[in-house]
């Protein structure tokens, strides 16, 4: 175990049971997980600027639906241009309240379809957004750790902890035992040196009485 944590890419038993990719492929991977999850935060945004905060005429066709209130906090995309993680600014709310920030702007529908109470979304808009910010909660949560499965950091990590943590102890234990064995073996054969010892004696003991009498 020792030996595969320290060279994960040498030979091991391990191989067998872990198929890890080199860290460049879980590397690309992630990097094409952030892509994707600025590019959706960005689309998001974009509508909520140029949509549903914005107090569109009815000649703006399907575009109007009587958003009205105030103006809804756009997502905070957790990654710049270059990829790179950034922090929140303020009045953008992040991925992981969205949607409960999100639904005091959700307005009541008419039979028509359209807000019949202020709100900046009707609850058809929030839906198609709430399902935009599961995904890109769930790429920015779980794709760092499912990249660590990949290239087998986690398993790396635990191993050593394992051998940190456990392994010291249970090599201790183990020369006990060893020790412990040995001189069970020792005493066992010392033993029978001496039943080996006291046998040839008593048989010399017989045969010279018997030669004397």
């Amino acid at each position: 175990m020792d030996e595969w944590v320290l060279n994960p890419t040498a030979h091991t038993a391990l191989d067998e049971i872990l198929p890890c990719v080199d860290n460049a492929t879980a590397q690309q991977t992630l990097l094409q997980s952030r892509d994707v999850t600025h590019e959706l935060v960005n689309l998001v945004d974009k509508i909520i600027n140029t949509v549903t905060n914005r107090n569109l005429p009815p000649a703006a066709g399907s575009l109007y639906y009587n958003q009205s209130g105030p103006l809804m906090p756009v997502l905070c995309n957790p990654y710049n241009p270059n990829l790179t993680t950034r922090s929140c600014a303020p009045g953008e709310v992040p991925v992981d309240n969205a949607r409960e920030v999100w639904k005091n702007y959700t307005c009541q529908v008419s039979p028509a379809g359209i807000c019949a109470t202020p709100g900046r979304m009707t609850p058809t808009i929030y839906g198609q957004f709430e399902a935009a910010v599961n995904i890109s909660y769930g790429l920015y949560h779980y794709v760092p750790f499912l990249v660590d499965l990949q290239d087998c950091t986690f398993v790396r990590e635990t191993f050593t902890d394992i051998s940190n943590q456990y392994c010291p102890g249970l090599r201790r234990d183990s020369k006990l035992i060893y020790v412990g064995l040995v001189m069970v073996s020792v005493g066992v054969m010392l033993s029978l040196i001496l039943w080996v010892i006291y046998a040839r004696e008593r048989r010399h003991r017989v045969y010279t009485k018997q030669f004397t009498g």
